[in-house]
């Protein structure tokens, strides 16, 4: 199956109080306590709200399956959502396509993936010594309704000021010229350009203890995994408020 372009999303927020979480990977515990500061943020605030995830919601962590789910289900009343393509996700389907092999996948922490589906991957290669055997029965486990709003993850949600990806973008390039692969994997020559970016870029992807505020991009990826704390940007009339779990 060839990998076919992910949608791009364009929207003004300019009247629309919108929140961003970094990389949740796994930790459904801090995806709910994290929208629950949301919602008592939001109470503030007028008219509907908008959360935008910024990927990398499977893998590491011990809840990837419950995190997905969760996603699927309708947002928090008085709120849309919108949930943007990761690597990891972009790598999932890979395996699950055939581009990847089962090795690689787990150098991606899957095995816990594959755990939160009931799957023991430490087992697995006993009972399916047949490499062909133990992806085919890995495809076939896996909820198609999952794989299916995986497959259908835009990858940017451009808005007038501000723009949402994953990993970054390529500075060399305009925004109509970037491909999938930089959106979701690129790391040093979006972190390292000194090109002036278009717009404020805001993206997870490369963890950090903090979130790495710069005047041109926010990087809200704060290892929730590991450290528990999963990083939240606001951002309304012009203003950025940051809090985390």
């Amino acid at each position: 199956m060839a990998r076919q372009p992910r949608p791009r999303l364009t929207l003004d927020i300019a009247e629309t109080p919108t929140y961003a979480i970094g990389d949740i990977h796994g930790r459904y515990d801090l995806l709910v306590k994290a929208e629950e500061a949301i919602l008592r943020d939001g109470a503030q605030l007028p008219g509907r709200k908008l959360i935008v995830t910024l990927g990398d919601y499977v893998d590491r962590g011990p809840e990837s399956a419950q995190v997905i789910s969760h996603l699927m289900e309708p947002p928090p009343e008085g709120f849309d959502r919108i949930c943007l393509a990761g690597n990891h996700e972009n790598t999932m389907l890979d395996y699950i396509d055939g581009w990847v092999s089962y090795d690689d996948w787990m150098r991606m922490g899957s095995a816990e993936l594959l755990k939160s589906y009931g799957l023991d991957p430490e087992h697995l290669p006993l009972v399916f010594p047949s490499g062909a055997q133990l992806d085919s029965f890995i495809r076939h486990s896996l909820p198609r309704t999952h794989i299916d709003f995986m497959r259908a993850m835009p990858v940017m949600l451009d808005t007038p000021h501000v723009l949402f990806v994953h990993a970054g973008i390529d500075p060399a390039q305009p925004l109509a010229a970037q491909t999938d692969e930089d959106l979701v994997f690129i790391r040093h020559r979006f972190l390292e350009s000194r090109v002036p970016l278009p717009k404020l870029v805001v993206h997870g992807h490369t963890p950090n203890d903090e979130p790495d505020i710069r005047s041109r991009r926010l990087n809200l990826d704060t290892r929730a995994f590991r450290s528990g704390k999963l990083t939240v940007a606001r951002f309304w009339q012009g203003r950025v408020h940051l809090f985390s779990t």
